[in-house]
């Protein structure tokens, strides 16, 4: 009985051995202990996602990828799987696992070798949150007592699903989510009992297992794993022999990008770094929801493309990329190597020319698909040689390609044809006209060649597209559409421009008196100087800046009525939304709201919108005490809400209002000042549809064009209206034009500043049609805009005309603007002001052409 009671002496005594050493270590390692509360409200490294404003994914920023899933939306096998890898007991035990420290304790006392096999999965998550990965007892020590801690604090499943969301997986991906989507391309709903078993041993091994760089050890790997969940009766025999007979499929998937929009997701990125820093920025999880609507994203894209390549293949074929071989043919693996190292760059892709017959020719693409381009892909290849010169049409194929070159094709929807990477540049931004909101934005032909905005960041001269805020200053003064303005050559120079300034007409051609709709219709130059002169430059230069331009953009003198100011696209766009919305300045604005990784609101725009307060005297009037959002309703700036902005008084705060509640009938909604009477932008609006349209009868001999008679030609709508702009020698091309819905400028010129767009003599197609010639705002970037309204309008009602209040109209003699009892071919109904229509009826003499011409303004400037 003796060796007994000593036994169960020393056993006791080894235990308040054991619990003195367990407290006395506890005690030792607690000052260093964190708070595992801290996992309840933890904030997992998420990226910066970009959205469209219905939800398709445009970009994503960060170094790790994360997908954060809830425990209920992980499927059944895919836990069994990881459980039955890494902690078979984990729904059994506390925190630590007594079998698995035995197990561990029993290798390092026989093998001397420390082992990871009694970390439990709570243990893990203890490490990975909060201690770092070496291998010594003290971390094992603060590990356990982690563990027992946070098994307290949170349930299995809250435990397991920080270990699935947190889990360094390979490949940047993070968490289980990011797993299924990198190495499979798939939501985790949608993973093979494989690809789950291929993920759960990634853990331990994201390196050494990883089903990309190492596909053997991943399958050893995985189909350990298999064994398991078969020896956890989990999945059966059956089950588990076609799962170790399946093929890896594992191959890298980038983030599934739903809208191709670098330009938009740039300004996005930047602008959350700005606010936020770079760190939060990145891995806060934030999603972004811009104002792009996908759809129209799209056309707008494809309408750029589009018209870069018709304007580029009007001026003529610049010859191959490369030269691969002269006499001797390479082998094909060799010439798709060397493909392979030139990317494709929208929709362009890299190809060799390996045989050329009469009117067709061969090419190997990168991919190893010969593809033969027909005479129609072909003859549009006139050698190009200068941006104003062409060489001849060409009638073989020979004459433009040899076998060896390396060259570009494309598909251009209809067949294979020749390519070659466009140099001339283009942006076009599109706007809603009730709020400002930035509905496309394209900011140059290709990202990936330049990521230069030009959209936001190129200034370019604005040309003619100014001529309707010169107008629209004259009408504000006292003349109307109907108004004649001399056109004739301007003698008396501008003294302010310091030189015999003497603007012409283009073509150089007058005309004499014409009413001021034709004049703008037809972009009439000398008639855009002597309308400011009437306004005044001052006061036109005032106007100007009510539209938005910036004041140090204009320049005081007469060159200002032809567009030498040098403005953005974006800026161009804001303008002539006053003219869509009834003379309301909204500002642009790309980002509707941001939320955290949670879907939490932290953000949301209110913009300020189109319309006049409501009459109501019974609704509370105050003041605003944000000098902020007093400034930004003053300028008609969005504000942006933050989430956690409290109005502390009863008084009304923009800062409060839902996007929901701004709307017109709201009292306290938010509203953009009037900068131009509806009734000038009502009259300004149906002479820009002139610039479509044109005006008379033409079965009558009286009909005439309007600069942009091509788009009433395509788009077939009468509510839309536009003006096309050119600068000196072509350097600038612009259209911008609108409906009641939509405001879009397209813009198209050499990054260059000195280059001139020039001229061609056929069209890309190979027949000469009346695009050739100079180009110019009406042939170089109206087709564009032509198109993409076309697309963008198509399936919407049409809006009918409806004159604002105050505005009346009056049948007009066509050659005096004077009113007329006759309804004949020489006269039509004119819109006025009410109060300014003329009130002075024409005579026989004067409709006979003798005309009085008031030309007094023309000795302003002497």
């Amino acid at each position: 009985m003796k060796w007994f009671k000593r036994l169960l002496i020393a056993f006791f005594s080894l235990s308040l051995l054991g619990v003195a050493a367990i407290t006395a270590a506890y005690f030792y390692v607690l000052p260093d202990l964190p708070d595992v509360n801290s996992l309840k409200t933890v904030q997992l490294q998420t990226p910066l996602r970009i959205y469209s404003k219905d939800g398709k994914l445009i970009s994503q920023f960060g170094e790790k990828r994360r997908i954060p899933v809830e425990y209920d939306d992980v499927p059944v096998q895919l836990i069994n799987a990881v459980l039955d890898t890494e902690d078979a007991r984990f729904f059994e035990h506390r925190g630590i696992d007594p079998i698995g420290i035995i197990r561990a304790a029993t290798i390092l006392i026989t093998t001397g070798k420390k082992s990871q096999g009694a970390s439990t999965i709570t243990q893990q998550v203890a490490r990975g949150f909060f201690l770092s990965n070496e291998k010594t007892y003290i971390r094992k020590i603060k590990e356990i007592f982690l563990a027992l801690k946070i098994e307290k604090a949170l349930t299995k499943k809250e435990i397991l699903a920080l270990y699935l969301n947190r889990s360094f997986l390979g490949n940047r991906a993070y968490g289980v989510g990011a797993a299924a989507q990198v190495y499979y391309g798939k939501e985790l709903h949608q993973l093979t009992l494989p690809e789950m078993a291929m993920i759960a041993g990634l853990p331990q091994a994201p390196s050494a297992a990883n089903p990309i760089r190492n596909p053997e050890r991943a399958v050893a790997r995985r189909n350990w794993v298999l064994s398991r969940m078969l020896e956890k009766r989990n999945i059966t025999q059956a089950e588990y022999e076609e799962a170790i007979n399946s093929p890896s499929t594992a191959k890298y998937h980038g983030a599934e990008i739903d809208l191709y929009a670098p330009y938009i997701s740039e300004m996005a990125r930047d602008y959350m770094i700005q606010k936020y820093g770079e760190e939060a920025a990145y891995t806060n999880g934030y999603n972004v929801y811009t104002t792009i609507s996908s759809d129209l994203q799209l056309m707008a894209q494809e309408s750029l493309r589009d018209n870069v390549f018709a304007y580029d293949q009007r001026h003529g074929y610049r010859g191959p990329a490369a030269e691969l071989w002269t006499d001797t043919p390479l082998a094909k693996d060799a010439i798709i190597d060397t493909l392979k190292r030139t990317p494709s760059m929208q929709g362009i892709i890299p190809a060799a020319v390996m045989n050329v017959s009469e009117q067709q020719a061969q090419v190997l693409t990168s991919e190893g698909n010969t593809i033969t381009l027909e005479w129609k892909g072909l003859k549009w290849a006139r050698k190009f040689i200068s941006d104003k010169r062409q060489g001849l049409p060409p009638k073989q194929a020979a004459e433009i390609l040899t076998a060896g070159q390396q060259v570009w094709i494309r598909n251009n929807g209809k067949h294979w044809q020749l390519s070659q990477i466009p140099v001339v540049s283009s942006a076009t931004v599109s706007l809603d006209p009730h709020d400002g909101a930035i509905r496309t934005l394209v900011g140059g032909f290709s990202f990936s060649q330049s990521q230069f905005n030009r959209v936001t960041q190129a200034k370019r001269q604005l040309g003619s597209n100014i001529k309707p805020f010169i107008y629209a200053a004259a009408l504000e003064k006292d003349y109307t559409l109907a108004t004649l303005i001399n056109n004739a050559p301007i003698n008396k120079p501008d003294i302010r421009q310091g030189t015999a300034w003497r603007p012409k007409n283009s073509p150089d051609i007058y005309g004499g008196p014409t009413r001021l709709r034709v004049g703008l219709a037809q972009s009439i130059n000398v008639m855009a100087v002597r309308a400011m002169r009437h306004a005044g430059l001052d006061n036109t230069i005032n106007e100007l800046v009510k539209f938005g331009f910036d004041p140090n953009d204009l320049p005081r003198n007469e060159s200002l009525a032809l567009g030498s100011p040098s403005v953005t696209p974006l800026q161009v766009a804001t303008a002539f939304n006053v003219f869509a919305n009834g003379g309301y300045l909204v500002e642009p604005y790309f980002i509707d709201h941001i939320t955290d990784g949670y879907d939490n609101m932290i953000e949301q725009t209110i913009p300020a919108i189109a319309c006049s307060k409501p009459q109501d005297t019974s609704a509370p009037i105050t003041d605003l005490d944000d000098p902020f959002a007093a400034m930004a309703e003053e300028l008609s700036q969005p504000v942006t809400k933050q989430a956690n902005e409290i109005n502390t008084n009863n008084e009304f705060d923009p800062m409060t209002l839902s996007a929901e509640d701004n709307v017109c009938s709201n009292h306290n909604a938010r509203f953009a000042k009037q900068v131009i009477s509806e009734q000038t932008s009502f009259l300004i609006t149906e002479a820009l549809k002139s610039v479509i349209w044109g005006g008379g009868d033409w079965s009558k001999g009286t009909g005439w064009n309007g600069t942009a008679w091509r788009a009433a030609k395509l788009i077939k709508r009468h509510d839309i209206a536009g003006k096309t702009g050119t600068t000196n020698e072509s350097r600038d091309t612009w259209f911008t034009g609108y409906n009641p819905t939509l405001t879009a400028t397209f813009w198209v010129g050499f990054d260059d500043h000195g280059r001139q767009l020039g001229r061609s003599s056929w069209m890309a197609n190979g027949e000469p049609d009346q695009i050739s010639g100079g180009e110019a705002g009406a042939k170089t970037a109206g087709p564009g805009w032509n198109d993409f309204m076309n697309k963008a309008l198509a399936g919407t009602p049409e809006h009918p005309v409806i004159p604002p209040k105050g505005i009346v109209s009056a049948r007009i003699d066509l050659a005096t603007g004077k009113l007329t009892r006759k309804t004949d071919h020489t006269t039509e109904f004119e819109y006025f002001v009410e109060g300014t229509e003329p009130k002075e009826y024409v005579t026989d003499t004067q409709q006979n052409g003798e005309i009085f011409i008031d030309n007094v303004a023309e000795d302003l400037f002497q």
